[in-house]
């Protein structure tokens, strides 16, 4: 005969057992299916506990008939499944490799819940538990509010404040309601966006480059030059202050040095800062020059228009470290008369300090007429000088940046 059991976490599973099978080898048989021991199991028929001794004839199971199982953690060993009270597992290790070694249950998992899929496969148990915790939360606070709905239905119509909570209840229920389409229908969209990091070559020497198209000019720590040998070239006329949510300093300038990106070399200029947070930012600067395209479809950075394809790092390959690079460029490297959310760095000069030149170019009567032309295309006088200043005068990169912009 068959008979079906349904488990705590409402799984139904069918059994074809005899009449005369004891309850103890069908606790061994839903072992099996569930991975529950057998000693865990506590099964019930129409509310009373069936003893591992009986039959199931004796008690009155027959075909098609419908048992309980439900899991006694009191008798749980340290390797269980269960949970504790908080939603947390009481064994994360357990948990951890009982859900990563079903590859059914974690293709569900990435699918409706990415961030803890993301946590489990990266074996990390404080973000499982934390996870497990906020989730159990959130079920208790819908719960919460179904009840208080339910209380609401069978509320006074005609008091005020009833029907301000209806009103709130719908509401929320259709932010409940939107909340789980987008579970179903746009999952990442509740995972960390991981940002774009790619391995250059600096003077010879291999580094992750964080790209960030949000910032004005590219990046390079101190630290990271003098690794790089390149602090032997750094022009300290151009030191200044890089303002945003927070500031740091400018020690200078390193007018071009090279750059390896996949096998191709490529001239690079970079401002140097005074940041131990912060090591190497490829930004909009050599972005443009250097006709990069950032392929998220393919996610690849393209460089020289297509003939350099490198790939974007995956978050295993970037070093945690580097994540504290992505909150510093967001403060130290956002322009002053942006908003919080972009990162283009600004210089202030500091030319009224003794013995520190003004990071401008010597504007004589050249570089006048530089302005002059420029202007004559429809650019403002500031913006003109401000292209021409960052393009150490350059006048066809300047005109290049200003047509972009």
């Amino acid at each position: 005969m068959k008979i079906t059991v349904m488990t705590a976490d409402e799984q139904f599973i069918t059994l074809d057992v005899d009449p005369d099978e004891s309850v103890e080898n069908v606790k061994a048989l839903l072992e099996v299916e569930t991975r529950v021991p057998l000693q865990q199991q506590q099964l019930l028929f129409n509310g009373s506990e069936m003893r591992n001794p009986d039959r199931l004839s004796s008690i009155g199971v027959g075909d098609g008939d419908l048992v309980m199982m439900m899991a006694n953690n009191s008798r749980a060993p340290p390797s269980d499944l269960s949970f504790n009270l908080d939603g947390s597992a009481v064994n994360p290790g357990a948990f951890q490799q009982h859900v990563s070694r079903d590859s059914n249950k974690m293709a569900q998992l990435l699918q409706r819940d990415p961030p803890l899929a993301q946590a489990i496969l990266a074996n990390d148990l404080d973000k499982i538990q934390i996870l497990l915790r906020e989730r159990h939360q959130q079920r208790l606070e819908l719960q919460a509010r179904q009840e208080e709905e339910m209380a609401l239905m069978y509320s006074d119509p005609f008091d005020v404040e009833s029907q301000k909570k209806i009103e709130a209840a719908i509401q929320q229920k259709g932010i409940d309601e939107n909340w789980a389409a987008a579970l179903e229908y746009n999952p990442e969209a509740f995972a960390r966006v991981v940002m774009l990091y790619v391995d250059m070559e600096v003077n010879g020497v291999p580094l992750k480059a964080f790209v960030d198209s949000g910032a004005q000019s590219t990046i390079i720590s101190k630290s990271c030059a003098e690794r790089c040998g390149l602090l032997r070239l750094l022009d300290r006329r151009y030191r200044g202050i890089a303002h945003g949510v927070g500031q740091s300093e400018i020690i200078g300038r390193i007018h071009v040095a090279p750059i390896k990106i996949g096998n191709n070399f490529y001239p690079c200029t970079f401002t140097v800062l005074d940041a131990a947070n912060m090591e190497f930012l490829f930004g909009l600067d050599m972005l443009r020059k250097h006709q990069c395209i950032i392929d998220l479809k393919d996610n690849v950075l393209r460089v020289g228009g297509g003939e350099v394809s490198v790939p974007f790092l995956q978050e295993k390959d970037i070093p945690s470290h580097f994540l504290d690079e992505e909150r510093f460029a967001k403060q130290a490297l956002q322009g002053s008369d942006s908003t919080p959310e972009s990162s283009g760095a600004t210089q202030k000069n500091e030319s009224s300090k003794p013995g520190v030149l003004p990071s401008k170019p010597a504007q004589g009567p050249d570089f006048e007429a530089k302005i002059a032309k420029l202007v004559e295309l429809g650019f403002g006088r500031e913006a003109v000088i401000q292209a021409l200043t960052l393009f150490d005068g350059n006048e066809e990169q300047a005109a290049g940046f200003l047509f972009g912009g």
